[in-house]
């Protein structure tokens, strides 16, 4: 058990944490400027969060974080489903609950607890995507 912890616990993990600072800060004044200054609706500005910063994150997690440079198609796609489907759970869990939680504040009050309930979400199901799917390291034989 001593050694899954380890795995799962490592330089890895203080990478990816850097990583994330930096999308957060990209993604984050992209989601809000879009919702708050803008006026796009919470769909629109969460999904402009993370097309943002997955580009940023693509890059940066492949290179930087997991040291991965195979040029495959097949990673690429992989990192696409795995932060749709990150996506699509964390912030469709985070709206209703927040709305529910919440539900004597106005719809913008809910919504922007929504999102920041939907980051968190994602991080923690995104970073298990990408360690242990999208950029595994593959076992030489």
């Amino acid at each position: 058990m001593k050694e899954k912890k380890q795995k799962l616990i490592d330089i890895t993990t203080v990478k990816f944490l850097l990583v994330g600072v930096i999308n957060t800060l990209v993604g984050t004044g992209t989601m809000f400027g879009l919702y708050n200054c803008l006026g796009c609706s919470y769909w629109v500005s969460s999904a402009g969060n993370y097309i943002v910063g997955s580009i940023v994150s693509y890059f940066l997690n492949k290179y930087f974080t997991f040291k991965n440079h195979q040029k495959s198609a097949k990673t690429v796609l992989k990192f696409v489903v795995n932060i749709a489907g990150c996506y699509l759970v964390a912030y469709g869990l985070a709206k209703p609950v927040a709305a529910w939680i919440f539900s004597g504040f106005s719809v913008k009050t809910q919504e922007n607890i929504a999102m920041l309930a939907g980051m968190c979400i994602f991080v923690g199901m995104n970073y298990l995507g990408q360690r242990f799917v999208v950029f595994r390291e593959e076992k030489s034989e």
